[in-house]
């Protein structure tokens, strides 16, 4: 069976699972379309809350299929090109979707499956995984926003000694500088990333949709831009109904059930 990407459901949360044995879960064009479809279903569903990304087996994603990038190299450049903008969406589609999403990592990061992890709102990773940007490896540039994501979280030496030397780098390391949320032992990615999927999901949607986009939008605007758009999320979401459950759940030292 080729690439896919399997879509379940784990309470108010939906797992998708990088799915390709045969080459390290690899990505691919079926599960960038796949990945932006499910998202796509995911943001209108009020059943769905969250979205963990993890892989099979035991490893999330070795990046790009090389037997595949050498056989484009053959074909003209258009095709290649198409490729990677398949994975752009989906990587843009990740950053805007309106609902948590968490990467949960056992295993290898490699390359685009590492861009991708970078995409999602949240790392977990078992402490033995493996993090690694392998595109000046095999004589490629990044991908998949890789440049930009970590640009925006680490000093540009840093940022230059993983794209530049396409070293590994441990998730202890990853945590220090503040990339990875959470550490697990071996085998313990899914469960602690399920653990924190449960605890967004009992928050106020409508919040974590404004805190995402404030968040996104922060880094390329002024402040007064930014004041202007915290006060408009604050007063939107000060007036929708989940406030009014929120503060009167707090006050009543209650447990509050969000819409």
């Amino acid at each position: 069976m080729g690439a896919q990407l399997k879509s379940t459901s784990q309470g108010q949360t939906m797992v998708l699972t990088l799915s390709n044995p045969e080459h390290r879960n690899a990505l691919g064009p079926e599960m960038y379309a796949a990945g932006v479809e499910a998202l796509s279903v995911a943001e209108t569903s009020a059943e769905v809350r969250s979205v963990i990304i993890t892989g099979e087996g035991g490893m999330f994603s070795a990046g790009g299929n090389l037997q595949r990038l050498s056989a484009n190299r053959q074909q003209p450049p258009e095709v290649q090109a198409q490729s990677i903008e398949g994975l752009h969406s989906w990587i843009e589609a990740v950053r805007t979707f309106p609902k948590p999403v968490i990467a949960a990592v056992e295993g290898a990061a490699a390359g685009a499956g590492f861009s991708l992890a970078l995409a999602c709102d949240f790392i977990v990773a078992a402490d033995n995984a493996v993090f690694v940007m392998a595109y000046s490896n095999v004589a490629l540039s990044p991908d998949g926003g890789a440049s930009w994501s970590l640009a925006q979280a680490l000093p540009r030496q840093l940022v230059n000694e993983l794209l530049l030397c396409g070293e590994r780098i441990a998730p202890a390391r990853l945590h220090a500088l503040g990339v990875v949320n959470r550490v697990t032992p071996p085998g313990g990615a899914m469960a602690e990333a399920l653990a924190l999927a449960e605890k967004l999901n009992g928050r106020a949607p409508n919040v974590l949709a404004s805190i995402k986009e404030l968040v996104n939008e922060a880094g390329g605007t002024t402040l007064e831009v930014q004041l202007a758009a915290e006060r408009d999320h604050f007063v939107r979401n000060l007036h929708h109904a989940n406030a009014g459950i929120g503060i009167a759940a707090f006050l009543e030292r209650k447990t509050p059930r969000y819409e």
